[in-house]
């Protein structure tokens, strides 16, 4: 699903200009839903932690069985290719994946020397400062790697995700705060999240439910550095009730700070505009 209008796409050793049909109606992707992805971003004419995101744009297809066909590095090299044929000042989402086109003998699995890779450039503007969201208790619930392959960013974990964004808005949200499998609050049904009680950050602990995303992992680094204290911890829907802020982590916008979950209202406080200076000072310096 294509957001943007100006997209290159990357495929079989070559760049092309627009959205690249690249699946066809028989392949293992299509039907049994054996694709991987992973975002990163250009802004500010910086492409913040983009080896990081290539890295495990690898490891997902790993644990999805498909055997990765590039280094890191060379994914790398091949996205800033692609750059190139953006204007200086563009924001673009940045997005490698790689699929299955063929089973193994069992059909059910992937065929780990079937994969395809591409890399999707699609412009789209980055959420302004004044982006906020609100949340509400959703059903459904994050699964355990037992029954889901919750250790990689695969498109199959995504229809779950769609439940719960319906689910809150239908409630008049714009997002779901969602538990795991035990009760715990684990993420939004697009973003990691995060609290503020008295001066202090709290973000739910990795426990294999959620994938604990790089720019959070970014966000945690830089307000320690800042001399923020910051803790990985067991949260359940009460502590969210008692916050004096909260805020969402993710690739797409880096840093949403959500004014309302349920009936409890919040402003945007000045940790959530911290996080975001510093990310966005880390990210000028890191180029």
């Amino acid at each position: 699903m294509a957001v943007g209008k100006n997209i290159r796409t990357y495929f079989q050793g070559s760049w092309h200009d627009g959205d690249l049909a690249v699946l066809k109606a028989a392949d293992h992707a299509m039907w049994l839903g054996s694709s991987v992805f992973d975002g990163a971003r250009l802004f500010d004419g910086v492409t913040p932690d983009l080896d990081l995101h290539c890295a495990r744009t690898n490891a997902s297809a790993e644990a999805l069985m498909m055997k990765p066909t590039l280094q890191t590095s060379e994914m790398v090299e091949i996205a800033l290719e692609g750059l190139q044929g953006f204007a200086p000042d563009a924001a673009v989402y940045i997005r490698p994946m790689y699929w299955a086109t063929g089973g193994d003998a069992t059909l059910i699995a992937p065929g780990p020397e079937s994969t395809e890779f591409a890399i999707s450039l699609e412009e789209i503007p980055m959420a302004t400062a004044a982006t906020s969201a609100t949340l509400t208790r959703t059903r459904f619930r994050r699964p355990v790697l037992e029954n889901a392959v919750v250790n990689a960013k695969a498109g199959c974990l995504y229809p779950n995700n769609a439940r719960m964004l319906r689910e809150a808005r239908a409630k008049g949200f714009s997002n779901a705060l969602a538990l795991d499998a035990m009760g715990n609050v684990a993420e939004t049904a697009t973003a990691n999240i995060f609290m503020v009680r008295d001066g202090e950050v709290f973000t739910p602990i990795p426990n294999g439910t959620f994938l604990a995303g790089i720019t959070r992992a970014r966000h945690i680094r830089n307000l320690r550095a800042d001399g923020i204290t910051v803790h990985e911890t067991v949260l359940g829907y009460q502590d969210f009730e008692a916050a004096d802020e909260v805020f969402m982590s993710g690739n797409m916008s880096k840093v949403t700070p959500v004014t309302a979950f349920d009936d409890t209202q919040y402003q945007v406080g000045p940790v959530a505009k911290r996080v975001r200076d510093l990310y966005w000072d880390w990210a000028a310096t890191s180029a």
